[in-house]
């Protein structure tokens, strides 16, 4: 599935099954609500942290893809082409970091 049309599978599945988008602050406050679910098990999975024993074992691609829709959410209701607008954002970073992080000694093994 290509972004573009996950814009349109989603607006789609709003205006049928959802009913209607909730507002972008309610979905911008829903979007880091599911971050921090993300930022959870990455904590607990990859970090330091340890699950709770009563912690459910949530799945770290329904979680991210809680946030896809999230995010896709906010780009419909607000107008923006997320496939146009991420092919510009990385002619940005070629541009910006071309060199940058080839060059960061931190970088190297």
């Amino acid at each position: 599935m290509e972004i573009r049309e996950a814009q349109k599978i989603v607006d789609q599945w709003i205006t049928t099954t959802g009913v209607r988008y909730f507002n972008e602050l309610t979905n911008m406050a829903m979007l880091t609500e599911e971050v921090g679910e993300v930022a959870r098990i990455i904590a607990r999975k990859y970090g330091e942290q340890s699950f709770k024993e009563d912690e459910d074992d949530k799945e770290l691609s329904d979680e991210l893809a809680d946030v896809l829709f999230v995010l896709i959410c906010i780009a419909n209701q607000t107008g923006v082409d997320l496939t146009h607008a991420l092919e510009k954002n990385l002619q940005k970073k070629t541009r910006r970091d071309h060199k940058r992080h080839r060059e960061n000694k931190k970088l190297k093994s």
